[in-house]
């Protein structure tokens, strides 16, 4: 007995061997890819590698030249189900060891991530923003699946959280084969640069009442004690190295108005909102703590520029409701300032047509697709209006924000899920109740 059970352990360790050579084999003999790299992992894959895959820069048009683009492939079995990440910035997170996104013990998946084409370490040069498009991204990810489907036989899952959640949808507009379930997690469907639904979500729906209004109070007594608080965020900017892409009274007003934008969107408290008597610093500490002045400087510019690029063009963004705070602010009008901004130097036009399009998609498709999102979160102001069809399901997590996932869902609507996944996939699932 004892023969058998160490016979059945060698052949078990000679399986997973076979399946890692075999993967990394498969990787090294695709012309494509141009470098393979053995990445520590969980125990939970096999084995993990980095490739760089070579993209055309406009898949329309090979002449215009190439890129290579990082993907990370864990692997859990090649007849398991893969779940695929279409990553809207960096994905670099997925280099962690100890990196397993949500869906993979959901499925027992395989997980393959990547970089949105223009972050992280898949930058075109030079850097013509002009490839920089939807059809673009979405083509970048259907090579990658139809490379790696020539390897792996199971089931395929798109899934992507915010840019990554439109991108995920955007893939599956006009790859609509490629995979079989999408979970595209809190992704809007926005129709201009400044959308307009999330300024009267943020004034009216989001949070209570008292809640609204206490996030309303701080950003005024801000505004009206500017004199106190300019040289505050003027020594927080030169603290912590940033330099603001605006004057001091400028930043200020914007911090502010992105305040409330930044508390609804994510799992603040209304009580680590200081009292309005309290000492400067404090307020200023919660304010800068919600709506970074980051995002406001050359340095987040040089970390999101391409996202900027891609609001400006095609998936659109939000506007700031000043009427509030119009007798206190030292700007005249927010209108035209994500262009105004960021992308000054840029003459970038907003093509409504791509929103349309992928509008009219989900009215007609059959694709399975399961939407999930928060009650409380402002881009949910914006998010897809789905069609009573029994190939979507869209959760909506009571008072849920930008971080609402399967994991933190109630019991009800997890087995809503579960059962929604195993009838699509015609498998079972793993989601704890």
């Amino acid at each position: 007995m004892k023969k058998f059970q160490i016979l059945l352990v060698l052949l078990l360790l000679s399986a997973v061997t076979f399946s890692q050579n075999s993967l990394k084999a498969f990787l090294e003999n695709q012309p494509e890819i141009k470098s393979v790299q053995e990445m520590p992992h969980t125990d939970f894959f096999a084995a993990k590698y980095k490739v760089m895959v070579e993209q055309p820069v406009d898949h329309t048009d090979p002449s215009k030249g190439t890129f290579l683009q990082r993907v990370l492939i864990a692997d859990k079995g090649i007849d398991q189900p893969v779940v695929f990440i279409t990553e809207g910035y960096n994905g670099g997170y997925s280099e962690n060891p100890n990196y397993i996104n949500e869906l993979c013990p959901i499925f027992d998946a395989n997980q393959i991530c990547m970089d949105h084409r223009y972050f992280g370490e898949s930058m075109p040069e030079p850097l013509n923003y002009d490839y920089l498009t939807v059809h673009n991204a979405a083509a970048d990810h259907h090579h990658i699946i139809q490379m790696m489907k020539k390897y792996y036989s199971g089931k395929w899952v798109s899934t992507g959280i915010s840019k990554g959640g439109q991108t995920t949808v955007y893939h599956r507009w006009l790859y609509s084969n490629d995979v079989d379930v999408s979970v595209p997690y809190v992704g809007p469907l926005n129709f201009g640069v400044e959308d307009g639904r999330h300024e009267p979500f943020i004034a009216n729906t989001t949070g209570t009442p008292e809640g609204r209004a206490k996030v309303r109070a701080f950003q005024l007594h801000i505004l009206k004690n500017r004199e106190i608080y300019l040289p505050l965020l003027e020594k927080y900017c030169k603290d912590k190295n940033l330099h603001p892409l605006l004057n001091n009274d400028e930043l200020l007003d914007y911090v502010v108005l992105e305040f409330s934008y930044g508390f609804w969107q994510y799992d603040n408290s209304l009580n680590d909102i200081p009292e309005l008597s309290a000492p400067a610093e404090d307020l200023l500490a919660e304010l800068v703590k919600v709506s970074s002045p980051m995002y406001l400087s050359s340095e987040g510019v040089n970390i999101f520029k391409s996202f900027y690029v891609q609001a400006a063009h095609e998936l659109g963004y939000y506007g700031y409701d000043v009427k509030p705070f119009k007798d206190h602010l030292s700007i005249k009008s927010a209108e035209g300032w994500l262009n105004r901004i960021y992308l000054p130097e840029l003459d970038i036009k907003y093509n409504k047509k791509t929103a349309k399009q992928v509008e009219k998609f989900i009215k007609k498709t059959d694709a399975k697709i399961l939407f999930i999102y928060g009650e409380w979160d402002p881009w949910s102001a914006s998010a897809f209006e789905v069609p009573n069809k029994a190939n979507f399901l869209k959760i909506v997590k009571p008072k849920g924000s930008h971080s609402t996932r399967i994991g933190n869902l109630p019991e009800e609507q997890k087995q809503q899920v579960k059962e929604t996944l195993e009838d699509w996939l015609n498998m079972e699932v793993h989601i704890e109740l």
